[in-house]
């Protein structure tokens, strides 16, 4: 073979191995973006009684740094069992501080971050067009003969569901309405049974009560010394790629206008100092 016969096939080597490296190249820019993109947004697993407050909260934080917020919500229980098994959320908020606790306690999320939030209240909710008034009946509204099914979360892994237990029977009413109990699978879903006519009244948060799908429904707030304190607490975890941006959105949620959306959403705030406000970034 003569040396003129070689040389098509070096020029093809040599072209195979420029693509070859500029494709690696553009695969190593394409991961370096896909981690910048991953760091400007923070994965958020949150209990289903935030589903309004959290959105408002997270615009308010959104324009104010270049983070945005992806948000999962479900039963606090549940998501402690994911998280424990590896599920990739950044901040964990609970209905429940034993959750975040326990998660501390396991060497799953940052100690230093875990910061109680709020403190949930719950309330006997039923639609606009019922015949019954929670507001003026109280517990009497569970026991009237036209109610059926009542909807509470569940208590095996809901903390409000827990809640709606341990109000029913120091009321004394829980083994009287226990055969009408109907379980939800978190707190928006046993709202849900009450808003689609599967339940006719619903032991609720106050926080879904005001929200604008279901204010226009009748409520009696339970009196919070029926129940353990719903005591809501939320922690940075510990595989968090972006721990800085975490933490401040933790640090938000101490400043005056946050506690103000989330007290607009029937949250009680713990007794602690506002932190000023964060002047945004434009």
């Amino acid at each position: 073979m003569t040396t003129t016969e070689k040389t098509p096939g070096r020029r093809e080597s040599k072209v195979q191995l420029r693509l070859a490296v500029r494709i690696v190249v553009l695969i190593l820019i394409a991961m370096g973006l896909t981690h910048e993109a991953c760091a400007q947004e923070l994965r958020v697993a949150a209990a289903s009684d935030l589903q309004f407050a959290m959105p408002e909260l997270a615009a308010q934080f959104e324009k104010q740094s270049s983070v945005r917020l992806n948000v999962t919500y479900g039963s606090s229980g549940n998501f402690f069992s994911q998280i424990q098994s590896g599920a990739p959320f950044d901040l964990f908020f609970s209905a429940d501080v034993e959750y975040p606790h326990r998660l501390v306690s396991s060497g799953i999320a940052e100690p230093d971050t875990l910061f109680q939030y709020a403190l949930g209240q719950i309330v006997i909710w039923v639609p606009a067009n019922s015949s019954l008034a929670p507001e003026r009946d109280n517990w009497k509204a569970l026991v009237d003969p036209s109610v059926q099914k009542i909807a509470i979360a569940n208590p095996e892994h809901a903390p409000y569901g827990r809640a709606a237990v341990a109000a029913l029977k120091k009321a004394g009413l829980f083994d009287l309405v226990q055969p009408k109990l109907v379980y939800g699978e978190n707190i928006s879903q046993a709202a849900q049974f009450v808003q689609s006519g599967n339940a006719q009244a619903g032991i609720l948060a106050l926080s879904l009560a005001l929200s604008p799908a279901m204010r226009d429904g009748k409520h009696w707030q339970i009196p919070s010394d029926l129940h353990p304190p719903i005591q809501q607490a939320a922690v940075v975890l510990k595989f968090a790629p972006d721990p800085h941006a975490a933490r401040a959105f933790l640090e938000f949620l101490k400043t005056s206008s946050a506690r103000a959306t989330l007290s607009s959403f029937g949250f009680q705030i713990p007794n602690a100092p506002a932190v000023p406000a964060t002047p945004a970034h434009h």
